[in-house]
């Protein structure tokens, strides 16, 4: 198969810090990781698929703690806003009024465990990525680097990752992709990423980076992050939308996407 390069969502900071604090490091772990992982969907022997996985979740962290009360409790304020805007996709809190940081404080007794853990990683990070220009900047450059490096014909693209690798794209237009594969992506999200994009949308769409020959996405039909998950709403230039049923536990994780079979069709014209 002609290498992939893949793009990491939220939650990945651990990869680090396990690691040694190595870039390098974290991103062959998950490249080994998610070689596996799309091995279950494609069959065969044991092979190397990706290329190189981009890594840039240490650039969304200072180092504190990202689990525990403690850290819905260091909140700040633009996280705060992130979740509020996201849970309110959810069916929570549209008529309770209030300081937002009680808000916040209330919606999160409201969630369910799994919503609640999830949570702890979406809202600060994506908040990190779309509210701080260096740290923004950063994060695109480092996909673009690996794209670049790389010269993949496939580009997959989890969760916040897709929003990186988008916003990379445009902003690298000699760059060019043959298929990118968002999974799990919350592009369209609206009042939370969808109207903070760069480029910013034009009369209420985005548009698919002009580098990219095809752009197949897939999404859970549960899956809390990828809301809505049918992008071709809010884009121009999707060629597939396919809506799958992954796990009712695990609804946004990559070894769930990346072991899906819908993935097969769409890669099998790379397979050599």
């Amino acid at each position: 198969m002609t290498g992939i390069v893949g793009v990491h969502g939220i939650g990945k900071y651990n990869y680090y810090v396990e690691a040694g604090n190595s870039v390098q490091g974290a991103a062959e772990a998950m490249r080994l990781k998610w070689d596996r992982y799309l091995r279950a969907a494609l069959g065969g022997e044991a092979r190397t698929y990706f290329s190189e996985v981009a890594y840039f979740s240490h650039l969304l962290h200072d180092g504190e703690p990202s689990d525990g009360p403690q850290a819905f409790a260091a909140m700040n304020t633009s996280a705060q806003q992130v979740l509020t805007g996201w849970a309110k996709h959810l069916g929570l809190g549209e008529h309770l009024t209030g300081a937002l940081r009680t808000f916040t404080g209330w919606l999160l007794t409201r969630l369910d465990t799994r919503s609640a853990a999830f949570a702890k990683l979406f809202a600060p990070e994506v908040a990190a990525y779309l509210t701080d220009p260096v740290k923004r900047e950063s994060s695109r450059q480092v996909v673009a680097d690996v794209i670049r490096k790389n010269r993949p014909k496939v580009v997959i693209a989890h969760s916040l990752g897709s929003v990186v690798t988008y916003e990379a794209l445009w902003a690298h237009p000699d760059l060019e992709v043959d298929l990118l594969l968002t999974l799990g992506s919350p592009l369209g999200m609206r009042n939370v990423i969808f109207e903070r994009l760069l480029p910013a949308p034009i009369n209420g769409r985005g548009e698919r980076p002009k580098g990219v020959k095809r752009w197949v996405n897939i999404a859970d039909k549960d899956d809390i992050a990828a809301i809505p998950p049918n992008l071709r709403s809010s884009f121009t230039g999707v060629d597939v939308e396919e809506l799958v049923n992954l796990d009712w536990i695990d609804f946004h994780t990559a070894e769930k996407y990346l072991g899906c079979p819908a993935l097969d069709p769409h890669l099998r014209p790379f397979l050599t």
